[in-house]
């Protein structure tokens, strides 16, 4: 496939993804909120973020190791599909059996292991998909690809808009109805994959091979361990609040932090796309022994930059914001705001985390990981029962800048960076022009909106001025 084909479909995915996946945080899963209350969406949210913390379990680096492979050796996806065929429905069974008996034991009821079943299921089919799409990306079917990444969020969004807003279907949402429209998008768009990639394959034949299993997953266990531990770090405060506050108070809690929690999750879908950009071309750098210092100050600046203007803007808009968000209710303004600047330290973790696994440094990545876990929980224990949602959003942000930190120690010091005076009084300066502007710009006109949207050209005017990004870093960051 040619560079100029490559690119032309990269920005087909990326310009799909943008233009769908945020209308379902941002429009969708409020209206649901709204319209089933904070109790009924907070247990829903604690029990899916349960549900994500053994996910490691359903994939074990067969998607990256099947990417790779299938992309070098076409001929190989028939024999490869049918013994990773079996070995997903052998984890699946692993990860729901796991996750089941770890929810009774923590003391799920009745009605809450029966949302968790559906959950879990739910989280197959992902997984699933995940592995079928890393077929037609080793195949080069990149079209093919990028319709399949929008078409269960489609199928939800078109089904999850009739129930709310027309009389067409006769039915009233619930949190049940929501998971399972849920279920029959990620259904069909599962058997969609299936059907083309099976087209690719001559003979589909179900076999269990042991040493072909075994082999990947002895290969793939120290991804799988660092997923597992940030997955925990990252995932466990709605269900910790729910579980230590307990009862309608700690639904409710998990229901406010869920709103605040929603934006956050949407802007770290573009930091993730720009890491998933980084990780090969930091692997051939390292590879062929080039110097990728240049190319961590590119990407910091390029990334750090969006991310100071969006965390310091919803600091001052947090209101405002998430009264646009959510049907015009600002209970959990606070706790956004507070979450909001996570995405800064977040955004870090994207490029020296993506830099240190490119190196391979899966080891001192995996003890960060089990330090942010550590951190994470004694902070909840302590914060949530003086603060509720808001102790588990201090808990964050303090793990998630914590751990940015080390993992930037761990990058500079095992690729011996120096100490760039300059871009630390840039950074200084940038950071002080964003809160300056936005104090001026807060309230200027009627129209909060205007407002913001003059703080934002204002802000990346004084990313130029101070030298921070340049129209020839962006230029040589393409190059790259």
């Amino acid at each position: 496939m040619s560079q100029r084909n490559f690119v032309t479909n990269l920005a087909i995915l990326i310009i799909l993804n943008l233009l769908v996946k945020p209308f379902w945080p941002l429009v969708i899963e409020p209206a649901v909120q709204a319209k089933i209350g904070n109790i009924a969406y907070g247990e829903y949210f604690s029990l899916f973020n349960f549900s994500f913390l053994l996910n490691i379990l359903l994939d074990f680096g067969i998607t990256n190791f099947n990417n790779k492979n299938i992309a070098q050796n076409n001929h190989l996806l028939t024999k490869h599909f049918s013994a990773l065929f079996v070995l997903k429905i052998s984890l699946a069974l692993v990860y729901i059996v796991v996750t089941l008996l770890i929810g009774l034991t923590i003391g799920f009821d009745f009605r809450l292991m029966k949302l968790l079943i559906v959950l879990c299921i739910n989280q197959f089919l992902i997984s699933f998909i995940a592995y079928l799409r890393s077929n037609l990306l080793g195949l080069h079917l990149f079209k093919t690809d990028s319709l399949i990444s929008i078409l269960d969020r489609t199928i939800m969004i078109i089904l999850c808009g009739l129930v709310l807003w027309t009389n067409v279907t006769g039915l009233e949402i619930d949190i049940m109805i929501f998971v399972y429209i849920q279920t029959l998008a990620y259904a069909v768009t599962a058997i969609v994959a299936f059907i083309a990639v099976l087209r690719k394959t001559t003979d589909l034949k179900v076999t269990w091979n042991l040493a072909f299993s075994l082999m990947i997953l002895k290969k793939s266990y120290p991804f799988a361990i660092l997923v597992l531990l940030m997955t925990f770090y990252n995932r466990l405060d709605a269900v910790m609040i729910e579980r230590l506050l307990g009862g309608n108070v700690g639904a409710y809690e998990a229901g406010i932090y869920a709103k605040g929690f929603r934006l956050l999750d949407s802007a770290n879908m573009i930091a993730y796309l720009f890491s998933v950009q980084l990780l090969p071309v930091f692997s051939r750098m390292i590879k062929y022994k080039e110097n990728v210092e240049q190319l961590a100050k590119l990407s910091f600046t390029l990334l750090l930059t969006p991310a100071f203007i969006v965390a310091i803007g919803c600091f001052f808009y947090n209101k405002e914001l998430t009264a646009l968000i959510n049907h015009g209710n600002t209970d959990s303004a606070d706790i956004f705001r507070v979450l909001m600047c996570c995405f800064v330290a977040i955004s870090t973790t994207y490029i020296f985390g993506t830099l240190l696994t490119a190196n391979g440094n899966l080891k001192q990545l995996n003890y960060m990981a089990l330090f942010g876990i550590l951190v994470n929980l004694i902070l909840n224990l302590i914060l949530i029962r003086y603060y509720k949602a808001m102790g588990s959003a201090m808990a964050s942000l303090i793990t998630q800048f914590l751990t940015a930190i080390v993992q930037f120690y761990l990058a500079a010091r095992i690729f011996k960076f120096r100490v760039n005076k300059r871009l630390i009084i840039q950074l200084a300066a940038f950071i002080s022009g964003i809160v300056v502007a936005n104090i001026f710009t807060y309230g200027v006109f009627h129209n909060w909106m205007i407002n913001f949207a003059l703080m934002t050209i204002i802000s990346c005017v004084w990313a130029l001025v101070t030298g921070l990004i340049s129209v020839k870093s962006i230029f040589r960051f393409l190059k790259y």
